[in-house]
């Protein structure tokens, strides 16, 4: 299983910004670990031209239509994109999306030949509620079509309440919570589910990243702040492949 690093800039991000990436290219050309960039979609197409993978941040389930202001996977995939992202919880929350709209979006990315990172969390009332594995195993029960496969579909693990926060679960509790994903995708998939990858999201950063790559299940990360700059995303990228 070749891991994945993902950073995900959100609604960050301008012309002014793309030697970040550039930078980010050249550091790690050779790099051992997949490498992606998640950016805002007026960036895509300039991104795309730095040589690193480029994914989208989330797509429009039907692939065109009078959808005003929405984006669909073949346009992402028309900007020189291999990936995007699916059911963040900012779109399940500020966007009130469902596990049924997630599961066609993830389709949908399939059906534009790219790769979904598909994500799922808890917020922290449910954590403190003992809730987590419920809320999780839930998620993928509804959110992932029946189709997937290692090769169409990641699976981010984002804890809601470490999003952006600085707070992290203990590194056990991160164990615990990779196990049961595998353990659901292997009784659900068999032999894909196993070769899944299963990223973690929420406040990584190069001072914890090797801890938390060091944790069997754990195939990468998905990553916000710490990815728009260069400085900041480059040693967790080698903390991942010092990992692999």
């Amino acid at each position: 299983m070749r891991k994945l690093i993902a950073g995900n800039w959100k609604m960050n991000g301008t012309k002014a910004d793309l030697p970040q990436l550039h930078a980010l290219a050249e550091s790690h050309k050779d790099a051992t670990v997949d490498v992606v960039i998640s950016g805002p979609a007026t960036l895509l197409s300039r991104m795309a031209e730095t040589g690193l993978a480029i994914g989208g941040q989330d797509c429009h389930p039907s692939t065109s239509g009078a959808h005003t202001g929405d984006i669909s996977a073949d346009m992402i995939k028309d900007t020189g994109a291999d990936y995007v992202i699916v059911g963040h919880s900012e779109r399940r929350t500020d966007h009130t999306e469902d596990d049924a709209l997630i599961s066609s979006k993830t389709v949908a990315g399939w059906n534009a030949d790219l790769h979904v990172i598909l994500c799922i969390g808890e917020t922290e009332a449910q954590y403190r509620d003992g809730e987590t594995l419920n809320v999780l195993l839930a998620q993928m029960d509804h959110s992932i079509p029946n189709a997937a496969t290692a090769a169409n579909t990641t699976i981010a693990y984002e804890p809601i309440w470490a999003i952006g926060t600085g707070l992290t679960p203990t590194p056990q509790e991160i164990a615990d919570v990779h196990a049961a994903l595998r353990a659901y995708l292997v009784d659900r998939f068999g032999g894909e589910g196993a070769a899944m990858r299963l990223l973690y999201g929420g406040s990584v950063k190069a001072s914890n990243a090797a801890d938390i790559f060091a944790l069997d299940n754990v195939n990468g990360a998905l990553v916000g702040g710490a990815s728009l700059k260069a400085a900041d995303f480059s040693p967790i990228v080698t903390a991942l492949e010092q990992s692999a």
